[in-house]
């Protein structure tokens, strides 16, 4: 069976995460022929992999969203749409009834130049209809810029040539789903959805943060994307999630429930066994671990604040910064100023590492994110049996105090950027040795009840099967 996984700013570009779990689905069923169609900012980004890739991956292909109209001179130009090419256009941009299907085909039957297709009468008018109807009280040439900007990406999308495969496996909906289900439509494969974070929630939240674009607009821009979101949910003939309130989001934002399923995470404890012990070097400090990217949406800034507030009130405390900072350097670099400006002592950064290395001797784990899904970091942390202090943000919760056992507490939740309340989590565990192992065996004990990767790979099994046997495939036994 020929498996397409759809991914966008991840796999196989930066590790850990959703990367993580693609490149362990793929391990997973080496019988099958996996393709990847990756979605990616622009060709400067092109075959940078952080990943070798595994043998049954045959292609990969890669959609710029940033990219320009590449040989638009050798692209059909006609000076207007047809009547009906026009009704989908409008369709779209009005967000009533869209005949996605209608756009799809025009794409790839009339090899569209895009420029022209922005700059041109049909889209200026639909434009010009969506306005006077819906935000008639705003400057309309700022309208029309953005309503281009805003399907530019959208249109080099629905632009590019998706490859034949049996099944299409989005990891997200957004433009993943856009392809996903022009993979279906062109191809009459079957569409897996997989959402480990709510792709319309966490655009949602980027855009209300976002000091560049005004108030109405961000509107404007959520409201595009719950209709990508949207597309996906009605053409898919699978659509899961990691937790229960995240199947209850995806429900209210339009996915129909008989197609959800949760299938939660799993890792390979295995592989957290019988780490390695602390160093001489290490001994006398309690030491919190801080496994994760280097990037806002971490939140490491308040990470660091905190961390000082609690070292002046335990000065045993290290905090250890576990991973990559390459992503955003700029960030990074304001994060290692901060430390050096505020004179914290004993704050490591570490850069890339094996876990395997230290998450042995660490004491407690911290993350202090502002949006997640259903964190790995934590299921590791379980795994060793160290308890974890996390932001109230995605499943964290659930994994931190249970949604369906009586384990008790695996660590200590805190509201977001609440520097005070993650101050003493960390002070109260630095100072509990007691507590901190019952919460690191109850850790342990939630995640072999269902968050082992034997528990995920019987999952995915079965739902790749279930999609064989749709197609009339033969689908060959080959969990590893």
């Amino acid at each position: 069976m020929r498996i397409c996984i759809i991914a966008e700013g991840c796999y196989p570009y930066v590790v850990g995460g959703v990367s993580g779990w693609v490149h362990s689905m793929i391990q997973t069923f080496p019988k099958q022929e996996f393709i990847l169609l990756t979605i990616i900012a622009n060709r400067e980004l092109s075959g940078k992999f952080a990943y070798d890739l595994p043998e049954n991956v045959t292609e990969v292909h890669e959609l710029y969203l940033e990219d320009a109209d590449w040989g638009s001179v050798n692209k059909r130009h006609k000076t207007r749409l047809k009547k009906e090419e026009y009704h989908a256009l409008r369709s779209l941009i009005l967000n009533h009834e869209v005949e996605w299907d209608a756009m799809f085909d025009y794409f790839r039957d009339n090899n569209v130049s895009i420029n022209h297709l922005l700059m041109g009468e049909d889209f200026y008018h639909a434009v010009l209809d969506c306005y006077n109807l819906q935000y008639p009280d705003i400057v309309f040439s700022d309208f029309l810029w953005t309503m281009r900007s805003m399907y530019l990406p959208l249109f080099l999308a629905m632009s590019m040539d998706v490859p034949k495969a049996d099944v299409y496996h989005a990891v997200a909906t957004g433009y993943a789903g856009i392809l996903g289900s022009m993979g279906k439509h062109f191809h009459n494969g079957q569409l897996i959805v997989s959402e480990h974070g709510i792709y319309t929630r966490e655009r949602e939240e980027e855009l209300i943060k976002a000091e560049w674009v005004q108030r109405l607009y961000k509107k404007i821009w959520i409201q595009q994307f719950k209709k990508m979101s949207q597309v996906a949910y009605d053409k898919a003939d699978l659509v899961t999630s990691l937790y229960q309130h995240a199947k209850e989001l995806q429900i209210e934002l339009g996915c129909p429930k008989e197609k959800t399923a949760i299938t939660p995470n799993g890792i390979d404890y295995m592989r957290l066994a019988n780490l390695p012990g602390i160093s001489p070097e290490n001994e006398g400090h309690v030491h919190v671990g801080a496994i994760l990217r280097v990037t806002p949406i971490k939140d490491i800034k308040t990470m660091i604040q905190a961390f000082a507030y609690a070292k002046r009130r335990c000065s045993r405390l290290k905090l250890w910064i576990m991973g990559p900072f390459d992503e955003d350097p700029e960030y990074a670099a304001e994060c290692f100023k901060m430390v050096e400006t505020m004179n914290i002592p004993d704050v490591e950064f570490t850069g890339r590492i094996q876990i395997t290395d230290y998450l042995g001797w660490m004491d407690m784990t911290i993350l202090t994110s502002i949006s997640e899904g259903q964190p790995l970091t934590i299921l590791e942390s379980f795994a060793a049996r160290v308890p974890v202090i996390a932001t109230d943000v995605g499943n964290c919760k659930g994994l931190l105090y249970g949604e369906d056992d009586d384990f008790g507490n695996a660590g200590i939740l805190t509201h977001i950027m609440n520097i005070e309340e993650i101050a003493s989590a960390m002070v109260r565990l630095a100072e509990e040795p007691d507590t901190r192992r019952q919460m690191g065996e109850a850790g342990y004990r939630r995640l072999m009840r269902k968050y082992k990767i034997e528990d995920m790979k019987k999952t995915y099994d079965k739902i790749y099967r279930e999609a064989a046997q749709r197609q009339n495939l033969v689908w060959e036994e080959n969990v590893k």
